[in-house]
């Protein structure tokens, strides 16, 4: 290989924003891998227990930005137990020790505490940026703390965060006169927000770009915020009831109308359809639309706004606008790249007003459409197969059929032609949910063709051992696999045992799993934690070995660490 001075090597990586690429070009040779570490400035952890903090802050000590992952992704589901762990505290701790320079950092589904918080607002100087996403344990008292203690906070975003109210004074603590924030985000909170307050907070951040209100917000105080913030380019609505008056409408409709820059919206919680033409006039520029808190918003009203839509790329909408509003996004929404449709009501007793037509109309007409989320009654293997055909870059596909083990609902087959169909077709696919009536005969075409496959979901499918046995064969890239109610086994378990130290996790639950497989599989792979979850405690104990090991777990997780067993195990857990 051609030699690369270090100064040349150092400002090349100095262009590679990717953690994947960096990661790989770190591994070219020694030299390269030296001046990567030292030139890390962002890092991300995708499982808080597979290192310690002061591994990375060895490896990586110029670090100012960390991503830091906590529960598993089933935790969004209600599956993970409440007190799992995942606390942010050791980590926070390490890095007011080892990084004081540290500018940015970004929990995801982590318990932070408002003492956390307190740490944080105190150890790093210049802390710029704070993203709490699906995190719990803190509340508005330590936002206070950030929001007086960080002079340069650029960023605050809480998004689908669960904050403790304890007052609304902490709007007010932002510095004076002016502030340098950009992004602020507190669409989740479901106390009352100070009203004047925050209007003052707005009026002194001129650099504010995106604001995302909770429904606390009242119509009025939006419509004279917006008039104070014309470079906005992401807004997230407030209330449409409180503070409602036709002076506000008006005010509101010219404000929107002043935006030029706006090209998100999200929020609408409570908006009645007669309201949405104050949002007429900055449709035209929309890249990205959010109405998946807007159960209020009907089919008809939602058409009239989708066809002003003409440049979306992002559209989350509740399955309630049918398959006609779906049609409407088809015909006036050509630059779609996302689309998610979630249901209004997930329980048993959800009614979607979507089928599989609308997915096959959209997958017509959108054909530049990449990732698709789609919560729905029925679907059939006619629809998948023509959905394959028209879109066959799809990168991430999830199909969610509500009721379980539901078959194609004309011919009454398995599903597995159809999305057989989809991972033949889509050459590029990562991610992958599936639902429906599905047989080993699936998991044998993802093995085969879902070459690029990184993420897999799978509920309620397969028959034996041998489906997940195929995945995990042929899928050589495969990082997360999340599998629940399958009858997948110990043989089934015991035979990815050469793949889980390339993987990144395995979840499964009310599977065929027991504990002496799992015992097993962790006698024999050291460098993975094998943590089994229980309602009901389950000895691990010698003495009690042989009847133990042939009972079913309720749930296991699987991940490579190289800290080894976790030190703050609650005692619904066991970790083999």
């Amino acid at each position: 290989m051609a030699y690369f001075p270090e100064e040349v090597v150092e400002q090349i990586l100095g262009y590679v924003t990717s953690h994947e690429d960096r990661n790989a070009l770190s591994l070219v040779c020694r030299a390269w891998y030296h001046i990567e570490r030292l030139g890390r400035r962002s890092v991300l952890v995708s499982n808080c227990y597979a290192v310690c903090p002061e591994r990375i802050h060895v490896r990586f000590p110029s670090m100012r930005s960390l991503s830091l992952k906590g529960r598993p992704h089933f935790a969004d589901f209600n599956l993970v137990p409440a007190g799992w762990g995942a606390t942010a505290e050791p980590w926070v701790d390490s890095c007011a020790r080892a990084c004081p320079g540290l500018e940015e950092l970004r929990l995801k589904r982590m318990v932070v505490t408002d003492e956390c918080l307190k740490l944080v607002a105190r150890s790093f100087a210049n802390f710029k940026s704070l993203v709490l996403v699906s995190c719990e344990g803190f509340s508005t008292a330590g936002l206070a703390t950030i929001a007086t203690n960080c002079r340069f906070l650029k960023e605050l975003n809480l998004q689908e965060s669960l904050v403790k109210h304890r007052g609304h004074n902490w709007i007010n603590c932002f510095p004076k006169p002016s502030t340098s924030l950009e992004s602020l985000n507190f669409a989740c909170l479901a106390g009352e927000v100070n009203a004047h307050a925050l209007e003052n907070l707005v009026a002194r951040s001129p650099n504010l770009k995106s604001l995302r209100l909770n429904r606390a917000v009242p119509f009025d105080v939006l419509a004279r915020m917006l008039s104070r913030t014309p470079k906005l380019e992401d807004l997230g609505m407030g209330s449409f009831l409180r503070g409602n008056n036709a002076g506000a409408f008006v005010s509101l409709f010219t404000a929107l109308g002043q935006c030029s820059s706006l090209k998100s919206l999200s929020g609408f919680w409570d908006a009645p359809g007669l309201l949405l033409p104050a949002i007429y006039s900055v449709c035209k520029n929309l890249t990205c639309l959010n109405l998946s808190y807007a159960p209020s918003i009907q089919s008809a009203d939602f058409i009239n706004v989708i066809r002003k839509c003409t440049k979306l790329r992002f559209l989350w909408v509740l399955d309630h606008i049918g398959d006609e509003g779906l049609k409407a996004v088809a015909s006036s929404c050509m630059e779609l790249q996302e689309l998610r449709v979630f249901p209004v009501n997930s329980g048993v007793e959800a009614r979607t007003a979507v089928t599989e037509e609308g997915l096959v109309v959209i997958s017509s007409g959108c054909r530049k459409l990449n990732s698709v989320l789609y919560f729905c009654r029925r679907m059939t293997n006619a629809a998948l197969i023509t959905i394959a055909k028209n879109c066959p870059q799809f990168a991430s596909f999830r199909l969610c059929i509500l009721e379980p083990r539901s078959a194609d609902a004309v011919t009454g087959q398995p599903l597995d032609e159809g999305f057989g169909a989809i991972v033949q077709s889509c050459k590029g696919l990562k991610r992958l949910s599936m639902s429906g009536l599905l047989t080993d005969s699936v998991f044998l075409y993802i093995g085969m063709y879902a070459e690029k496959l990184e993420m897999l979901s799978v509920a309620f499918a397969g028959d034996t051992d041998d489906g997940m046995m195929y995945v995990l064969n042929g899928c050589k890239n495969l990082k997360k696999l999340e599998i629940r109610d399958s009858p997948f086994g110990d043989a089934a378990l015991l035979a990815g045992m050469d793949r889980y130290e390339a993987m990144r996790s395995l979840w499964m639950s009310s599977c065929n799993i027991t504990l002496g497989g799992c015992k097993s599989l962790a006698a024999s792979m050291p460098n993975l934690n094998v943590e089994v979850m229980n309602e009901a405690t389950l000895s691990v104990d010698e003495a009690d070995e042989d009847s133990n090991n042939v009972k079913k777990v309720d749930k296991l997780y699987i991940y490579r660490t190289m800290a080894g067993p976790r030190g703050d195990v609650p005692g619904f857990i066991s970790i083999l």
